[in-house]
């Protein structure tokens, strides 16, 4: 029989309306056969662990992504799949982190969540938690499983982790993959795109992540930006990692200051990254001059990345113990399926 674990970590999701009282209560997971009879459908097994204490998505951090990783890896062998229910503020960041930190997975880690609490009439966290479990413990015929890496399920869409965005704060449809396709589409069946699923290795070995280094900061490039705030900022001793929000395919105002600030944080050994500020495309520096100015400088294309990922994946590359230059040779390369090459 299959064997899923549900790891509630907090969020809207897990709140219940007491009937009595009308107040919002945290909902039981150890008793979610109950409230959701129709899992029983579901020829699983199915256990649940709980965070203690529940926190809310804005408060998640690398130390409780590294408690998630401890969960799931010490569970692995256990169980054939993991969702993981999370508020949804921050639930593409601790997805990304996910898929960094748990090298060599070969079994589906199902982020979800809900925009109302499951334990009201209206909820779409009922939905989203049944489509979850069941992509969850999906197979292929041979055993395999459908989607042996970490994603989010929300609403109606199963998006690669690592390259969801938030979009909306008060839609069920509230994650989008602008740079890369579905992984699967749930309608009346579960239409899976299997040419952009992560492939399934049998021979892999999980090998869990647990150090990320937090000495980052992400800014946007705006009309008007000040050249005393970013200097000050980017000669910060201790800062190792920037995420640069570019205008466009990756372009910044040509302004000395701002070419000379930028040189000086990369030879003094920071790296920094340079993403889009629009919600799909790709950065190409090498289009206009205003992006060769940047590559002028030391500054390093993230590609696709969202900044969920380009953040978490800087994170975790120093947080390995890698010098800025393996850190900017391993931003070029593909880990986990986050940018495209």
């Amino acid at each position: 029989m299959t064997r899923i674990l549900l790891i509630y970590t907090g969020g809207t999701i897990g709140m219940f309306q007491n009937p009595q009282t009308g107040a919002l209560e945290n909902f039981d997971f150890n008793n979610v056969l109950i409230h959701i009879p129709e899992l029983r459908q579901f020829n699983l097994h199915l256990d649940s662990t709980t965070f203690e204490p529940p926190i809310d998505s804005s408060d998640m951090d690398p130390e409780q992504w590294s408690k998630l990783v401890r969960i799931i890896s010490d569970n692995y062998e256990q169980y054939d799949g993991f969702v993981v229910l999370h508020g949804t503020d921050t639930m593409a960041f601790t997805a990304s982190a996910l898929s960094f930190m748990l090298e060599g997975l070969s079994k589906p880690v199902v982020l979800t969540g809900s925009q109302v609490p499951i334990g009201t009439l209206r909820t779409d966290g009922k939905e989203n938690l049944i489509t979850a479990i069941e992509i969850a413990s999906s197979k292929h015929a041979d055993g395999s499983p459908m989607v042996p890496e970490v994603c989010i399920l929300f609403h109606d869409k199963l998006i690669r982790g690592n390259r969801a965005t938030k979009t909306s704060a008060d839609q069920f449809d509230a994650f989008k993959s602008f740079n890369y396709p579905l992984l699967a589409r749930a309608a009346v069946e579960i239409e899976y795109n299997e040419e952009f699923i992560l492939p399934y290795n049998p021979h892999a070995v999980l090998k869990p992540h647990f150090n990320m280094d937090t000495h980052m900061v992400i800014f946007s490039l705006f009309p008007g930006i000040q050249s005393s705030l970013v200097e000050k900022m980017l000669d910060t001793p201790e800062l190792k990692g920037i995420i640069l929000r570019s205008f466009g395919s990756g372009n910044a105002p040509q302004k000395k200051w701002l070419a000379d600030a930028l040189t000086r944080a990369t030879q003094s050994g920071k790296v920094i990254v340079n993403i889009t500020q629009c919600t799909g495309g790709s950065v190409v520096m090498q289009r206009y001059e205003t992006g060769i100015q940047l590559l002028s400088t030391g500054v390093i294309s993230g590609y696709d990345s969202t900044v969920e990922a380009s953040i978490t994946k800087l994170m975790f590359l120093f947080g390995e113990g890698l010098t800025p230059e393996e850190v900017r040779k391993k931003m070029n390369e593909n880990l986990a399926g986050e940018i495209t090459l």
